[in-house]
């Protein structure tokens, strides 16, 4: 996979580069729209691409193996073709969602025993089976099966926890290696650094990914109840040891704030649901704050949702109709919300990457990250 630092900041360790796949070129920093289930909830695919501008989307393992279920992907031609999205998608192995489900799976070296959400019928996740259900759905970048800790959680378990998942890495890249795309393009085995909140643990397995000599690094298990700057510290860490020269993906963080102060730190992929679920619920990011939509203060407020122009959205509708849409529980508030919301968040790393470039990331980021946490 090509990968290419374009600029770096003088000030932070920030950066901008660009990532080649099949389905595309992918500027970064970028932020990835959660798509869990072969959809972005209440954002068709043609706003995602001409409103949103997203040049890659997430899905996620474990759903589509529920559903639609691999044998209708691999008959449809793969998931570009099923959802009639030809930018690029990345898919996370599934693990968290396994791990979520603690009451109703088993864990051994072998895998995850887990009953299904839907029907609570069984199912087994192995690496090497991780491996072949995104070979099936034919996604870009595939992840590896890790567990995914819980906040807190002993020493003794991250440790447990984090060697688990460096022994199914090494099984995942022997099956990845062994094994071919289905769809005629190139896919990438993305490991993952464990480690809990313990430091230590943290540079362990950091070192552990660098030498597997992947494409690209994630870091996960974070963003899960631990203090903000607390996962700033695991992120300084371990992207002082991953290599500087491959993409780093931060998994399901975060708030606005959270991926500028990432981006500082070297991170260059990211995803979340924030802003499609705190969309669909009435809350929207703005350059001037976070604004409730269900508060009564905007229901005689017709001015544009957010007048700097960040979205589509932004001239078209008022927050007076857009509070009135929520309140009633209409469905084009959600979509108006998560349109905006996701625009508002691509537009941010655009911004991120145009001051990297610039020369003047940190002192935009200090002005900007009051704003984005202020409350409206």
């Amino acid at each position: 996979m090509k990968f290419q630092i374009d600029s770096a900041d003088s000030c932070t360790q920030a950066r901008t580069g660009r990532i080649w796949t099949a389905h595309g070129v992918v500027p970064t920093p970028v932020f990835m729209p959660v798509g869990t289930g072969a959809t972005v909830k209440a954002v068709h695919q043609k706003e995602l691409e001409d409103d949103i501008d997203a040049p890659v989307i997430l899905a996620n393992t474990y759903h589509l193996y529920l559903r639609p279920g691999t044998g209708v992907l691999q008959e449809a031609g793969g998931i570009h073709r099923f959802m009639n999205w030809n930018r690029a998608i990345l898919t996370d192995s599934g693990g968290y969602q396994v791990f979520s489900l603690a009451a109703n799976r088993k864990l051994s070296a072998e895998g995850a025993w887990f009953s299904s959400h839907i029907d609570g019928s069984r199912h087994l996740f192995t690496p090497e089976k991780v491996v072949d259900i995104q070979r099936l759905i034919g996604s870009d970048l595939t992840m590896a099966f890790d567990e995914c800790t819980p906040f807190p959680c002993e020493e003794k378990y991250a440790l447990d926890s984090m060697e688990l998942t460096h022994l199914w890495l090494e099984r995942g890249i022997e099956r990845f290696r062994q094994t071919g795309p289905l769809y005629g393009f190139d896919q990438y085995f993305l490991p993952i650094v464990q480690g809990s909140v313990y430091p230590d643990l943290r540079k362990r397995s950091a070192e552990f990914i660098a030498r597997q000599e992947m494409p690209a690094n994630a870091i996960g298990g974070l963003s899960v109840g631990e203090p903000e700057e607390v996962m700033y510290e695991m992120i300084r860490i371990v992207n002082g040891i991953l290599p500087g020269d491959k993409p780093r993906y931060l998994m399901g963080v975060g708030t606005p704030a959270n991926i500028l102060q990432a981006i500082s730190l070297g991170v260059d992929l990211f995803d979340c649901v924030i802003p499609t679920r705190n969309g669909r619920n009435g809350m929207l990011f703005t350059r001037q704050g976070i604004m409730n939509m269900k508060n009564e203060k905007w229901k005689s407020d017709f001015s544009p949702v957010d007048g700097e122009g960040t979205s589509v959205v932004d001239q078209a509708y008022s927050k007076a109709y857009l509070r009135h849409l929520v309140t009633t529980g209409e469905r084009l508030g959600a979509q108006i919300a998560s349109i905006h919301n996701l625009a508002f968040y691509l537009w941010l790393v655009r911004e991120a990457r145009r001051h990297i470039e610039l020369g003047d990331f940190r002192d935009w980021k200090d002005r900007m990250i009051p704003n984005l946490t202020n409350r409206l």
